[in-house]
């Protein structure tokens, strides 16, 4: 998917399909701004600490005991940071995002392929879209 037509999808699909909030009505679209975060340089963590707060997306795998469906939940660089998190208390996090309900564990945490990222986010508010020349 070309980059322009990704971030037309998602922008759609953040606004007008996300279950979680309700639809952005047309009297808010002045107030807005939009954020896109662009995430770049992937890497294989060595293990699930390999990475830093406020530098590092971290986007985990795991399967559940029992199972082999693999499981993923990411958190953008900024998240852990913003909240306070521990690198562990971050895994955490997105372990229970991934769907894992058991007791989490030192060993399950060791078990996890953790994948590192970086991103770079720009935004755009609507008086700035509303001034831009095409």
């Amino acid at each position: 998917m070309e980059l322009g037509d990704g971030l037309r999808e998602y922008a759609l699909t953040s606004a007008l399909r996300d279950t979680r909030f309700a639809p952005i009505g047309l009297s808010e679209v002045p107030k807005l701004t939009c954020a896109v975060s662009l995430l770049t340089d992937f890497e294989d963590a060595d293990n699930y600490l390999d990475w830093e707060a406020g530098k590092h997306g971290v986007w985990i795998e795991f399967c559940l005991p029992g199972n082999s469906r693999r499981r993923t939940a990411t958190f953008l660089p900024e998240i852990a940071e913003e909240q306070g998190w521990s690198k562990v208390e971050t895994i955490d996090h997105l372990l229970r995002k991934g769907g894992y309900e058991l007791t989490i564990t030192k060993e399950f945490r060791e078990a996890v392929k953790l994948t590192r990222y970086q991103s770079k986010k720009a935004r755009l508010s609507y008086d700035e879209f509303l001034a831009m020349d095409y």
